[in-house]
C-alpha cells in the first residue's frame, strides 16, 4: 500500500512507540511519500534530542527509505489554501497536501488531523 507519512508517524516509528512503529514498519518496504517539510520537522527533533550524528543518520536513513517530495509553489499554494481553513499546524496541512496529490491515505497520529471531518484525504491512524 502506498501512503503519505506525517512526521508524528515517524517520529513515533523511530522511537518504537507502539502500535506506531509497527503500522509504520509495515509500509516502509512500499516506500512512502513524505513531504520534505515533514522530514526536516523529524530530523530538527531527532537533533535536539540526540545530537547532529544522529540526525544525520536519520536524515540519510529518510532519503533511502521514503519518497521525500520537495514542495513546489503550486503546493504551498494548496497548503495555503488548507493552512486558511483547517485550524492545524503548517507541518501537518504540508502532510495533508502531499497526501492529496499522489492520491493516497495519510498516516498520523495527530488528533488535530484525525478529529476533523473535513480533511481532504483519508487518514489512517497509527495511535491505535
Amino acid at each position: 500500500m502506498t501512503v503519505c507519512l506525517d512526521s508524528w508517524a515517524v517520529i513515533a516509528w523511530l522511537d518504537g512507540d507502539e502500535p506506531a512503529y509497527g503500522a509504520v514498519e509495515a509500509l516502509v518496504e512500499s516506500r512512502p511519500t513524505m513531504s520534505w517539510v515533514n522530514a526536516v520537522e523529524v530530523v530538527s527533533r531527532v537533533e535536539r534530542d540526540h545530537g547532529r550524528a544522529a540526525a544525520n543518520e536519520v536524515l540519510h536513513d529518510l532519503r533511502r527509505l521514503f519518497e521525500l517530495e520537495l514542495p513546489g509553489v503550486s503546493r504551498m499554494i494548496e497548503v495555503a489554501h488548507l493552512k486558511a481553513v483547517l485550524p492545524i499546524a503548517l507541518a501537518d496541512c504540508f502532510a495533508i497536501a502531499t497526501a492529496v496529490s499522489h492520491g493516497v491515505a495519510l498516516v498520523t497520529g495527530v488528533p488535530e488531523i484525525l478529529s476533523r471531518a473535513d480533511v481532504p484525504c483519508e487518514c489512517i491512524d497509527v495511535r491505535a
